[in-house]
């Protein structure tokens, strides 16, 4: 006779059941079918990538994430992606819908380099899971950010590189499906099913962090990493080589020339959309960037925004008010 955990497993095909169980164990899977995979194969990979991106990519093939971006020659931001190492290659996690401009973008510097570009997409799916303790369902609770662990099949799970953004990531080949997932997570009891979760899920825990998307948030061409505290988030390395972009990234931190920061507000009415400008006693204190809810990120003035803030001048974004999130 199937146990009581089998029965319940056998219903979580169930959209409903599904989302009870999330709320349960508070753990879900959600499959972020709007990310890409771009694949940089080829003897000159490791070299090629170390000279043109932000972090530095050596952790990679040691076994670990790396959080890094893509700049122009004066700083400016272009991509941004998740670094790991499988079957051979640098998978770069990045945006979907701008996998091929990051690719004639990174192509444009090969040259005569032995590099392969490919997109990967359609044979690897990127899943972030989410949920208190989750970390420790797949034994890294006491792993630091950027750890990975492999998964059968041939897929790699691993703590998000970006310290601020809770819970776990892995990319999966397809041909395997999910079920590498499930049989590596360590709980308690047995037949654990980590319940699918949806898009909305994982853009409330990133707003929550304080997290960008990418060119949602970062303006192509103009921002720079210091405004989205890539520092924090080590999407940049201060002590590597030279790499596009270096000089003024560097100058930027150690001349303390940042003059525009990316935070976390409340609002306090209808969610502005993005590119709102945010006002402070007539002025203008910055811009909203995603939100979602009742949350936003917002990049705003250091200037105007201390300001308001000590006199008590609220901060508003169209008929919203803004509030510091705590």
């Amino acid at each position: 006779m199937p146990s009581a955990a089998n029965r319940l497993n056998s219903l979580l095909d169930n959209k409903v059941i599904n989302q009870t169980w999330r709320i349960m164990t508070g753990l879900c899977r959600i499959e972020l079918e709007n990310r890409g995979i771009l694949a940089v194969a080829g003897g000159d990979a490791a070299e090629f990538l170390q000279g043109l991106v932000s972090n530095d990519i050596a952790p990679v093939g040691e076994g670990r994430a790396v959080y890094a971006a893509l700049l122009t020659p004066q700083g400016k931001f272009l991509h941004d992606f998740i670094v790991v190492r499988r079957g051979g290659a640098y998978l770069l996690d990045c945006e979907g819908g701008r996998l091929m401009d990051l690719g004639k973008r990174l192509g444009a510097y090969r040259l005569r380099a032995d590099v392969e570009l490919l997109d990967a997409t359609e044979d690897w799916r990127a899943v972030a899971l989410l949920g208190a303790g989750v970390e420790a369902a797949f034994g890294l609770g006491d792993a630091d950010p950027g750890a990975t662990a492999a998964l059968d099949g041939g897929g790699l799970i691993y703590r998000d590189p970006r310290p601020r953004m809770p819970g776990l990531r892995a990319l999966m080949p397809r041909a395997a499906g999910l079920a590498p997932l499930e049989a590596a997570a360590i709980a308690p009891g047995t037949d654990l099913n980590i319940a699918p979760g949806a898009a909305v899920d994982y853009e409330r825990a990133r707003i929550a962090a304080g997290v960008p998307d990418g060119s949602r948030d970062m303006t192509v061409g103009k921002a720079t990493l210091m405004e989205f505290d890539f520092e924090a988030l080590r999407g940049v390395d201060f002590a590597k080589g030279c790499y596009v972009g270096q000089e003024l990234t560097a100058r930027t931190k150690y001349r303390g020339l940042v003059r525009r920061r990316l935070a976390r507000v409340l609002v306090d009415g209808a969610l502005p959309p993005p590119g709102t400008p945010i006002m402070a006693n007539g002025k203008e204190a910055g811009e909203i960037c995603s939100g979602l809810e009742n949350q936003a990120l917002a990049l705003l003035r250091l200037d105007r925004s201390a300001e308001a803030a000590a006199t008590g001048i609220p901060l508003t974004a169209g008929k919203a008010v803004l509030r510091p999130a705590p």
